[in-house]
């Protein structure tokens, strides 16, 4: 394997957080004083999905700490709240936002009383569970957090090593989300990536009795399929004529079967358009569960056809295999279903990795080539696969 640098590396930055590192001390296991902990991740319900064996090990290693966490809300019509996975599961027991983008005066007065809000808490520690974005950026924020009286951090990548990204040459793929932060909070503790109980989200019997509430109609399928078309960036879009053309195939050779379609509620409408193409039963259920809920039908269903998305996410967390159609404009691996018998549709462009929302330029050329007859066939070859290790999640 080797690494490849996030970032150009800068002789005064790597000088500044030299000199940081000596005012930053980490948590070792002796230390028994930790009563609250400020947990810093930005970002929607993917996010939060691959840093769940994160915050199971933080869980473990302080089980009688207030622990919150420091995130943004809002970010997107389509995007679940952090709150609406974790909510329930004991994980963590509050939640600070993070104003967003904003140039006016109201953000820096929104900036000013969630400093406030967090010293008056008085953290003792705060655990880094945000992407690297160069050395600059976790300089910054290893500051701020300074500022706010919170001297013991983890996980902030202000080392070399952690502003590397691994880069696996045997299978050609980047290091996971998930095994960065078993690297980034080795101090703590061992992530057990492997262990299924790092993953779960511990649902309610009331949430597993929602779920297969809906599913009454689909009772008599010889198996059931679930999809997600839905995504907040443009660039992950396969398009609507490729799901239709993938549906009326699969519900050829799969004629038996029901097929659950979950997500926002503002894709309920672009979802039964899809389904239609659908010849068997099918249920429409974007909007009307919670995401808690939608990870509890997941649960049940054979296979999870999806975007690069959240409830990508989901699935593979609640061990059901994914058949995920992706673009290039995450480095193949980073990002990709967590665990084993996923099949990923990507196609490695010589503009992979470009972070693009909108690609005007080259027309979307590495999701483009997808075919529908490929994704079919794959889909075909894993259902007709025995369901190797379903539950199991491997390194």
């Amino acid at each position: 394997m080797h690494c490849a640098n996030s970032g150009r590396d800068v002789t005064e930055t790597q000088y500044l957080c030299a000199s940081l590192r000596l005012f930053v001390c980490g948590i070792s296991v002796e230390d028994t004083n930790i009563e609250r902990v400020l947990i810093f991740l930005l970002g929607s319900l993917g996010d939060t999905l691959v840093a769940l064996p994160a915050l199971h090990l933080i869980a473990r290693k302080f089980p009688s700490t207030e622990r919150r966490v420091l995130t943004n809300v809002g970010v997107h019509a389509k995007a679940a709240s952090m709150a609406s996975l974790l909510d329930g599961s004991g994980l963590v027991h509050g939640y600070y936002s993070f104003p967003g983008p904003s140039k006016d005066a109201d953000r820096l007065r929104m900036m000013m009383r969630l400093a406030r809000e967090i010293r008056r808490w008085k953290p003792d520690a705060l655990i880094y569970l945000h992407e690297q974005r160069g050395h600059m950026v976790a300089l910054r924020d290893a500051v701020l957090f300074r500022m706010l009286g919170i001297t013991r951090l983890v996980g902030v990548p202000l080392s070399r090593a952690l502003q590397k990204k691994i880069f696996y040459e045997k299978s050609g793929r980047f290091e996971h989300r998930s095994e960065y932060l078993a690297r980034s909070l080795a101090p703590l503790g061992d992530l057990r990536l492997a262990h299924r109980s790092s993953w779960d989200l511990r649902f309610s019997t009331s949430e597993r009795e929602r779920a297969r509430s809906q599913l009454d109609s689909l009772r008599a399928c010889r198996g059931m399929l679930a999809m997600s078309i839905g995504t907040k960036v443009d660039v992950k879009d396969w398009g609507d004529d490729n799901w239709r053309a993938l549906l009326r195939e699969l519900s050829n050779w799969l004629p038996h079967w029901g097929l659950i379609a979950i997500g926002a509620p503002v894709e309920h409408d672009q979802s039964a358009a899809v389904l239609a193409a659908w010849h068997g039963l099918s249920v429409n259920l974007c909007g009307k569960l919670s995401v808690r809920e939608s990870g509890a039908v997941l649960e049940g269903v054979r296979l999870f056809i999806c975007h690069d998305s959240g409830p990508m996410h989901l699935a593979a967390a609640v061990g059901t295999r994914c058949a995920a159609v992706f673009s290039a404009r995450s480095l193949p691996g980073a990002w990709f279903p967590y665990g084993t018998g996923h099949t990923v549709f990507y196609k490695q462009t010589d503009c992979a990795g470009c972070r693009l929302d909108v690609c005007a330029q080259f027309k979307k050329k590495c999701i483009a080539a997808i075919t529908v007859a490929e994704v079919a066939a794959g889909i075909m070859s894993m259902l007709s696969a025995p369901n190797p290790g379903l539950r199991e999640v491997a390194q």
